[in-house]
């Protein structure tokens, strides 16, 4: 290889993303059902990672194939940059999972639970256990019910238990499956702190749910499922506007500006608050100098971004005589 080869690989090998997660042709059947075809998935370091999709879609089979728990049919997982499940014993140890909901023994109170996990933890000496379950009870908001006994837990109670167990040792990557299930909006607040300062920490989190208000208020990227195959993935910023090709004009000069555009081909048309319009063949810039041009007084202009309903909707139930829906082939590839 020549120099400037290298040089090239080299540059190339620097501009990706270093990744905490990655798959590449996915597949589980179980016997002639097929959970999971052909997922290529890439979670990149440092990122809050919405994972989304109907029920059936795929999601929890994913996530245990990525954990180990489940050996694909086919394809390939790397976890923390190590080969799944071969090497399950180097990279588990960096990773907290909740995964289908906790698993405690009854009679035990919370802290004895997570004591017995504790003393099981690679990451943690005999002398930080206490101390390491005190912090993770304290975490997710339990310490005043740490004695009381895990049968006696609520749902929601039961959930967060099994959050601070997989936040019992400094972690890498944390795997949260349906973590907000049961919660009252307090413990779902609580859930979202926990998430946010992870994050600043530079942990990598993955996070399947299907309360979407939530991963549009946490989640940096998104990965989206139907039918056990990804939909979409990327950036969550990116997503949004690339469904949403709008601009939305504040102006006292409506129909002036709604007349200005129109006579330079630019879809445009009066809305409660401005003028919207169309950048399906347009740019903003473009936009904003038509009307300058046109002594059109501009006061703001700003991209208009779907919400992320819509953008589910629209990836999970588009149907194929529909010119409008996006066909799930041609689904957007976000994330480089």
């Amino acid at each position: 290889m020549t120099e400037a080869l290298k040089a090239g690989a080299a540059a190339r090998e620097a501009a990706a993303p270093r990744l905490a997660a990655r798959t590449r042709g996915l597949r589980k059947v179980y016997r002639s059902a097929v959970a999971v075809d052909g997922v290529d998935m890439d979670v990149p370091e440092g990122a809050v990672v919405g994972m989304l999709g109907p029920n059936g879609s795929g999601k929890t089979t994913t996530i245990r194939m990525l954990l180990g728990l489940v050996r694909p049919t086919e394809g390939e997982v790397e976890l923390l940059g190590q080969p799944m499940p071969a090497a399950s014993e180097a990279s588990l140890p960096h990773v907290g999972a909740l995964v289908e909901g906790p698993g405690f023994h009854p009679f035990l109170s919370g802290r004895d639970n997570l004591l017995r996990l504790a003393a099981a933890e690679p990451l943690l000496g005999r002398r930080q256990v206490d101390a390491a379950v005190t912090d993770a009870l304290e975490r997710v908001g339990l310490a005043d019910a740490a004695h009381r006994a895990y049968r006696g837990y609520s749902l929601g109670m039961k959930q967060r238990l099994g959050l601070a167990g997989a936040l019992l040792a400094p972690r890498r990557f944390v795997v949260l499956d349906e973590p907000t299930n049961g919660l009252d909006p307090a413990g779902t607040r609580e859930v979202r702190r926990v998430i946010a300062d992870l994050h600043a920490e530079g942990v990598t989190v993955l996070v399947s749910s299907h309360l979407l208000a939530e991963v549009e208020a946490t989640c940096t990227h998104v990965v989206v499922l139907n039918q056990g195959t990804v939909v979409a993935q990327g950036e969550l910023d990116e997503l949004l506007e690339s469904n949403s090709p709008t601009l939305l004009v504040s102006t006292p000069d409506g129909p002036l500006a709604v007349d200005a555009l129109r006579d330079n081909r630019i879809p445009a048309r009066l809305a409660p608050d401005g003028v919207r319009v169309d950048l399906s063949a347009n740019t903003a810039s473009s936009v904003i100098e038509t009307l300058v041009r046109a002594d059109v007084a501009v006061e703001e202009a700003r991209r208009e971004r779907t919400g992320l309903e819509d953008v589910f909707a629209r990836l999970t139930q588009a149907q194929p005589d529909d010119p409008d829906d996006v066909p799930l082939d041609r689904a957007p590839e976000l994330m480089s």
